[in-house]
């Protein structure tokens, strides 16, 4: 009987001292041990991995890696102190903790049915990019015009300027364009759309130096001159088409998503109450529907 119990000692002495070597070890391998809790390695470098870049850059450039470590150590302190308290055990914590559990279980239904089935081809793109070329400022283009009320004036001063005439001039004599008037029909650099498509298609017709034929447009008859066409930024076309592909993106996902919505809600069976219920005196303000 006493041998009996000797052994069943030795066994409990020899778990307790597994147990105690493997959370030395743990210890030892850790980075950190916060009363008694191991921060770990594998732990401290998966947080780090979480940072956004500009963060993590932060870090390097102040205490680097040693400074996240104290800051995970404070960490780990708060939370012991709140576990201490008894703070994740509150009614009102448990009920936003259910909130966010909700939001995320439902992230997570959006991007698996909703941003997982949303591609874009290349011929999605370059059509999307083709239907809105005021958007990428893809070339740089000075212009200037003389604005005439009809075709007839706009044809006498064409024919004045294949003569030989100073488009400068005829513009502050002739045009009725009062922004540019005073500037001998200087545009600056031409934003595509300001007139119209015609106006545009027919300046991108044109070689520095070049006058239009008359352009109608709501505004009246144009002559387009081109002073000068460049090649455009290359980071101002890039950040322009990234802006259209984010916008094109967008449409397909709020399509993709009412599409799921309209799946779901024709699988599903729901009864709605009354809403003149909701207005009338007395009645349930979240209009709950009444049992059968």
């Amino acid at each position: 009987m006493i041998a009996s119990k000797q052994c069943a000692l030795a066994a409990v002495i020899a778990v307790a001292l597994t147990a105690s070597c493997a959370r030395g070890s743990e210890e030892l391998a850790a980075l950190a041990v916060v009363n008694g809790k191991p921060i770990t390695e594998n732990e401290f470098e998966f947080r780090w991995s979480e940072l956004p870049a500009a963060t993590q850059a932060h870090y390097q450039q102040n205490g680097g890696k040693r400074k996240f470590l104290d800051e995970l150590i404070s960490r780990e302190l708060l939370l012991q102190e709140a576990h201490r308290r008894g703070l994740d055990q509150t009614p009102a914590f448990r009920e936003r903790l259910e909130r966010t559990k909700e939001r995320l279980v439902l992230d997570e239904l959006l991007r698996e049915a909703v941003k997982a089935k949303v591609r874009l081809t290349e011929d999605e793109l370059e059509s999307h990019y083709a239907a809105h070329p005021e958007a990428i400022p893809d070339e740089e283009i000075r212009a200037a015009h003389l604005l005439v009320s009809s075709l007839a004036e706009a044809k006498y001063l064409k024919k004045q300027l294949a003569g030989g005439a100073d488009f400068a001039k005829l513009a502050q004599r002739y045009s009725i364009d009062p922004a540019t008037r005073g500037k001998s029909g200087d545009l600056g650099t031409y934003q595509r759309g300001s007139f119209g498509p015609d106006f545009d298609a027919a300046l991108l017709t044109l070689k520095p130096g070049m006058v239009s034929e008359p352009v109608k447009t709501d505004a009246g008859f144009h002559l387009i001159r081109m002073t000068s066409r460049s090649p455009g930024d290359p980071q101002r076309v890039q950040a322009a088409r990234e802006r259209l592909r984010q916008e094109l993106y967008a449409e397909k996902q709020q399509k993709r998503f009412e599409q799921f919505m309209s799946e779901l809600r024709t699988a599903a069976t729901i009864r709605v109450a009354d809403t003149s219920r909701l207005a009338a005196d007395g009645a349930d303000p979240l209009g709950r529907v009444p049992n059968p």
